[in-house]
């Protein structure tokens, strides 16, 4: 009976990110991250794409596809960064995939857009950057998060608004984001 239950949910999570799964090979497949590092891992996401019809659901407990987004400020000077509550860290804003979201650019403006209470933010819908890591997700389940990264810039005068996702929110210079965002790094004048 329960393998028929997670049979019966997996196959839901499927249907439910289906055009998110849809929009994510076509924007991998075209996608090239510029770097040797960077193309294994794109091509290591498309597998399990490939492998997994529900990689877009957050109950898929393998591991599953996330969307962050750099938020930069107008002058593309400084990124908004959040104090993660459940891995303690300065990190870009993103998260799970939702069963209403329809593309991978759509999550990370969504997740942006949620976590920073800015409003007029606009994504780029080409990836930054790609990345998988392993941690312990919400559900309490050991998993991975196949992370696709987007830029997202924020309107002039924009002001952010803590919300309940994290401890704190901060503009950073971008030559001195924290390691754990040092793909943001390129992206600061003169890089």
């Amino acid at each position: 009976m329960t393998e028929e239950r997670t049979l019966a949910s997996t196959t839901r999570a499927a249907v439910s990110t289906a055009a998110v799964h849809a929009d994510a090979r076509a924007v991998l497949d075209r996608w090239r991250g510029g770097t040797r590092e960077l193309e294994s891992v794109r091509q290591a996401v498309l597998a399990y794409l490939d492998a997994r019809p529900d990689a877009c659901a957050r109950a898929c407990a393998p591991g599953h596809l996330t969307a962050s987004a750099l938020v930069l400020d107008a002058a593309g000077e400084h990124a908004l960064l959040t104090l993660h509550p459940r891995i303690g860290k300065w990190v870009q804003l993103g998260g799970h995939i939702e069963p209403d979201d329809t593309t991978l650019a759509g999550a990370a403006l969504r997740e942006a857009g949620e976590e920073s209470g800015i409003a007029g933010l606009v994504v780029d819908p080409e990836p930054l950057h790609v990345d998988v890591h392993a941690l312990t997700c919400s559900l309490g389940v050991p998993t991975r998060h196949l992370d696709v990264r987007f830029v997202v810039r924020a309107p002039a005068g924009a002001v952010e608004t803590i919300s309940d996702e994290s401890l704190d929110l901060r503009w950073w210079p971008l030559a001195e984001l924290p390691d754990d965002v040092a793909f943001g790094r390129a992206l600061a004048p003169g890089a």
